[in-house]
């Protein structure tokens, strides 16, 4: 095995990232330690294994093989993916444009990386990681629902809803009053022990300048971009410039798409003083809408989990299973999605609207989710840092 090694476990199963250079496993332990279990390894790797290493000539072999047989392209991770498939599943890949090169071997259960630089490298080691983790999980019974979390002593709160709903804001809001944030816009569930447990899903967690603003935590992360401390490659460069001038509006690309500042998920604790929770246990539902006109107020509008509020092999767009991790019936089998659905229903389950008032939407929420009192008067129980912008995720 390679000299460095981190071993990532969650929920009994467990992925190893190897490398030739420190920084590609050091990256891994950093990006889930805060919310998977995540330590450096010196034992034999069982069970999947990510080997990753700089090595400009693997880079160009496997690319080559590639690109001289047919092959089939995807979008990846927002980067053209070619790949092609042979007769006993082996996958080999490439993503020319970020110089990454990949082989997939199912009956070793072994994903090699190539790259050209370290930091592409460990990027891709810690998305492919967790996809092989992803694969596991789901043959277990978990599903993947398009949700933020925030959880209290285990009690956690579910928001699920379409882009531009609300998901991340309300979660965020929790974690300023003093919850701990379990996921930003995707988590594991599955029906156990008469209840739905809940596993955060590892990503770097994308938060608008104009929210971070309202939040009272846009000097802090400008302060720490200027003093020359970075956040996740993934951020655009506008984005960066935009935090080194000062400016505070949403940014968005092109294509309407707003461009946000890319945290680490350890940068959401020693950044924005968020703590992480590694678990939790699905105590409430929300379905949140903004609606600008008004403050918040609580919808009778029956809204139910549906399909568009579910991850499956079919639905997911940033990460399809190009190397045929997941296997077929899993996913979203009939039986425990039915057991799913029913447990969430019975939950205290709310469609909410959000306005621009922090202070009155984080009272409205730490109210509507109090355990100890689900009447809890929703007036004034939240703390006060400004107004939401125009724009939140």
């Amino acid at each position: 095995m390679s000299p460095y090694a981190t071993r990532i476990t969650t929920a009994d199963r467990a992925v190893t990232v190897t490398s030739d250079v420190l920084s590609i496993p050091a990256w891994s332990q950093r990006y889930f330690g805060s919310w998977w279990n995540a330590a450096e390894f010196s034992g034999p790797a069982t069970g999947p294994v990510v080997a990753a290493d700089v090595d400009a000539a693997e880079l160009s072999r496997l690319t080559r093989d590639v690109l001289d047989h047919p092959h089939e392209s995807t979008p990846y991770a927002g980067s053209a993916m070619l790949y092609r498939r042979d007769g006993d599943g082996t996958v080999t890949a490439a993503q020319p444009g970020q110089d990454l090169a990949f082989r997939y071997q199912p009956d070793e259960r072994r994903l090699r990386i190539a790259g050209g630089d370290d930091t592409p490298v460990a990027t891709a080691a810690a998305r492919l990681a967790r996809e092989l983790l992803r694969s596991q999980l789901l043959a277990d019974g978990w599903t993947i629902l398009h949700a933020s979390a925030a959880a209290q002593d285990g009690h956690t709160v579910l928001t699920l809803g379409g882009k531009g709903a609300g998901k991340t804001t309300t979660a965020l809001l929790l974690a300023r009053a003093g919850w701990r944030l379990l996921a930003n816009d995707r988590v594991f569930v599955r029906p156990e022990d008469g209840g739905v447990r809940v596993l955060p899903w590892p990503a770097a967690a994308a938060i608008g300048l104009g929210l971070l603003d309202a939040l009272g935590l846009y000097d802090g992360v400008r302060d720490r971009v200027l003093a020359g401390e970075r956040l996740h490659p993934t951020q655009h460069q506008r984005v960066t410039d935009a935090l080194t001038s000062g400016t505070r509006e949403p940014l968005f690309n092109e294509r309407g798409k707003e461009l946000k500042p890319q945290f680490f998920p350890d940068q959401l604790d020693t950044w924005l003083g968020m703590p992480l929770a590694a678990e939790g246990r699905a105590a409430h539902v929300l379905f949140p809408r903004f609606d600008t006109g008004e403050g918040p107020a609580v919808l009778d509008d029956g809204r139910e989990l549906d399909a568009d509020d579910v991850f499956t092999a079919g639905t997911e767009d940033r990460y399809p299973d190009v190397f045929g991790l997941i296997r077929a019936g899993t996913g979203r089998s009939r039986s425990p999605y039915d057991e799913l659905t029913q447990r969430l229903s019975a939950l205290p389950r709310h469609g909410i609207t959000l306005g621009h008032d922090v202070q009155a939407n984080t009272g409205f929420l730490t109210g509507l989710t109090d355990q100890r009192s689900p009447t809890a008067d929703l007036a004034d129980t939240g703390r006060g840092f400004g107004h939401l912008p125009g724009h939140a995720r």
